[in-house]
């Protein structure tokens, strides 16, 4: 635990059958973990972006039934191929909103129902679109406080821009689950053979999402998705040269979160599983953490890959912890 954040410790993860290990963990949140909740009373909202594309994220904002006077707005940021419909953003979301927190589940450039009003596409790098929506969120949502939570990618993006804004970052508190810190070593991680059927099915996905209706592509772009063998092979012909990057590892280096770690002054939760068959465990182990008192690590042996379903909750480990720490505050 980082010396500045005074978190008590929460209850051991232990997994539920027969969820035992990292992969089935992972398969578990989006094959037979519990159900997604229904949360009914979501209100729809639009983010234009001020950038000049005309593009606009879309999100869905979740009230609770009965408020919690005081209690700060929570910001949920999907993963990699994922969006405001994610199994684990809505069993989060609805953890939240029992507790009496309002929740905007937000999607991402390009991400689900944002796919038909954006023409871009998101990536770790893409801080400049969380900061765009936090200064377009309507004052009565903001006025007691904003934590955002973000999840894989999202929570890499969130560790991004919380490093580049520092002390000035307009939120309460952060946390991250599952992040790829390190973007080299994940995807060589990824292509791994052992994570040959992870990977083809991302890819895959990836591909359905960067070329869908709405997206603005040239011909030769189309192609490069269409193309790609790997995740590489996809930030490499694509990610890189539409955003400026050299290649795929100019990308990585410069937007990997480590490199954003020191720069985080608000309170943050990180959260990672070390059986995670994604993101090596080696990456958090290697982190000085004494170094970054804004940071509380939080690195459990067991969880998978944004998993963490426990032995003794129907809801993920995850939303328990997120949920007290947001208390906390």
């Amino acid at each position: 635990m980082s010396p500045s954040i005074a978190l008590p410790e929460p209850p051991p993860f232990r997994a539920r059958f027969p969820w035992w290990g990292g992969d089935l963990q992972t398969l578990a949140t989006r094959l037979g973990g519990a159900p997604p909740p229904v949360l009914p009373t979501a209100a729809r909202l639009e983010f234009a972006m001020p950038d000049g594309t005309g593009d606009r994220l879309l999100a869905r904002l979740d009230r609770p039934e009965t408020p919690r006077p005081g209690a700060p707005l929570v910001i949920l940021i999907h993963g990699l191929t994922g969006c405001e419909t994610s199994a684990y953003l809505l069993s989060a979301a609805r953890s939240f909103r029992d507790a009496g927190y309002r929740v905007l589940r937000l999607n991402l450039r390009g991400a689900g129902p944002s796919r038909p009003t954006c023409g871009g596409q998101y990536y770790v790098g893409r801080s400049q679109d969380f900061r765009a929506v936090m200064s377009l969120l309507d004052p009565s949502l903001t006025a007691d406080g904003v934590v955002a939570i973000g999840y894989s990618l999202g929570g890499a993006m969130l560790l991004k821009y919380l490093g580049e804004e520092g002390a000035a970052a307009p939120l309460v508190a952060a946390a991250s689950v599952c992040a790829p810190i390190d973007l080299s070593l994940t995807c060589q991680h990824m292509l791994r053979g052992r994570n040959r059927l992870y990977h083809a099915w991302l890819l895959r996905q990836m591909k359905r999402d960067a070329t869908a209706e709405g997206a603005r592509l040239e011909v030769a772009e189309r192609a490069a998705i269409l193309g790609s063998q790997t995740i590489w092979d996809y930030d490499e012909v694509f990610i890189a040269p539409r955003h400026g990057f050299a290649g795929a590892e100019d990308y990585y280096e410069r937007c990997k979160p480590l490199r954003f770690l020191g720069g985080i002054r608000v309170p943050t939760l990180v959260l990672a599983a070390g059986d995670d068959p994604w993101i090596p465990a080696s990456i958090y182990r290697g982190v000085d953490w004494a170094g970054l008192p804004a940071l509380c690590p939080m690195l459990p042996d067991g969880g998978g890959h944004v998993g963490f379903h426990a032995a003794d909750d129907l809801r993920p480990w995850s939303d328990r912890v997120l949920v007290h720490f947001v208390d906390s505050l």
